[in-house]
């Protein structure tokens, strides 16, 4: 066991004790456990990043080439999201945003530490080595981490009737899906499609991973038009958001599992 598979399970120690002080604050809140317990996911994020920086030094390119280290990154990143929102004043806070990410955060990383994805730290093939694949990948998962966090807001915004609190939830939806939209489709879209011309000689290919990135932006897309043009805001929003979600889920693991393609990841 080497030092990066180690902290990595430091980082899902981290992020576990977090989730169980939240879960017993959602029901006692006293302020200073409730802010150990975002310093514990700030602390679980920072690790996760070292962990890639150890990799990368044995890459000798940044690590972000293979599902593990992409899972990685997007555990850190909805951690981040999540410390962010805790210590931020202009939004309202919820205690259960915190706690659903920090969830979402011990899942993904749960998987990547699972026999179901190899750690392996192997040099990635010429195709991989491209600027445009790092900010492809990483602007990608920054804005599912947003997404991640909507999700969050929108299954709270769906599980309460209390009117006041359903539009301090509908505002932090939109918040997190509006700061995600731009830098999921500079990732997914604009320099996915710039790798692509790179890597494969043509911008856009069809392949099901392109294809699945291309609906979940749709569903993103009609959410910002439910929400801001039709300015709706009972529970099709949220539902929007959700299925948006689904999408990234879908995108990332189950076009993987179901649909391979010419993505390796």
């Amino acid at each position: 066991m080497n030092l990066a598979t180690t902290l990595a399970g430091v980082s899902f120690g981290l992020l576990l004790a977090s989730a169980l002080v939240q879960a017993f604050l959602l029901f006692r809140r006293p302020a200073a456990p409730e802010r150990l317990a975002s310093i514990l996911v700030a602390a679980a994020a920072s690790v996760l990043l070292v962990v890639l920086a150890l990799r990368s030094v044995e890459l000798r390119f940044i690590a972000l080439t293979n599902t593990y280290e992409s899972l990685a990154f997007y555990a850190a990143a909805v951690g981040f999201v999540a410390v962010w929102y805790r210590f931020q004043r202009r939004l309202p806070y919820q205690p259960v945003v915190v706690f659903g990410a920090t969830m979402i955060a011990l899942v993904l990383l749960a998987i990547a530490n699972s026999p179901l994805v190899p750690d392996d730290v192997l040099p990635p093939i010429p195709a991989l080595r491209s600027a445009w694949l790092l900010l492809h990948v990483s602007f990608s998962f920054i804005g599912e981490a947003f997404f991640a966090a909507g999700f969050v807001t929108a299954i709270a915004y769906l599980c309460t009737i209390d009117p006041a609190r359903r539009l301090e939830l509908d505002r932090l939806t939109y918040t997190a899906v509006a700061v995600g939209y731009p830098f999921f489709t500079a990732g997914a879209l604009v320099f996915g499609a710039i790798w692509a011309e790179r890597a494969w000689g043509r911008w856009w290919s069809w392949d099901p991973k392109e294809t699945w990135a291309l609906v979940t932006w749709l569903v993103y897309t009609t959410y910002l038009h439910v929400r801001l043009i039709a300015k709706r805001k009972e529970s099709l929003p949220a539902l929007v958001s959700v299925l948006g979600f689904l999408c990234t889920i879908f995108t990332f693991f189950g076009v993987n599992y179901l649909l391979p393609g010419l993505h390796s990841y």
